[in-house]
């Protein structure tokens, strides 16, 4: 089984900064593509960032220059530096990961459980 477990979210006031983790565990050969990935309540999901395996990364306009995208491969865990929070930044933040599966011979898309942020003074 592979498991990807979020850490680092939490309250923050308007302009401060907070840092989220995801880990992969389990039993497989490679990770490919990780990103992260939120929900505000009543919105559907939307894109945050993406990163390769070898750290090309991708931001919508919203997210550009306040949130960085990186990865350790050796830790397999990706982070998301998120700076001058806003308010409209808050919802659950998903991570999720494109992983070559010891039981499986291809790649699937496994999802985290969530952690909320939440911006608010």
């Amino acid at each position: 089984q592979v498991q990807l477990v979020e850490s680092g979210g939490g309250l923050v006031q308007p302009g401060g900064s907070l840092r989220l983790s995801c880990a992969a565990s389990g039993s497989f050969f490679i990770i490919s593509t990780m990103g992260w990935y939120r929900q505000a309540q009543g919105k559907e999901r939307e894109l945050v960032a993406t990163i390769t395996r070898v750290s090309g990364t991708n931001y919508p306009d919203s997210v550009k220059g306040r949130f960085t995208i990186s990865r350790d491969n050796a830790k397999n865990t990706v982070y998301l530096q998120m700076n001058t929070l806003k308010p409209e930044d808050t919802a659950v933040y998903y991570c999720n990961a494109n992983i070559l599966s010891r039981a499986a011979p291809t790649y699937n898309t496994y999802w985290g459980q969530g952690t909320q942020v939440t911006v608010s003074s």
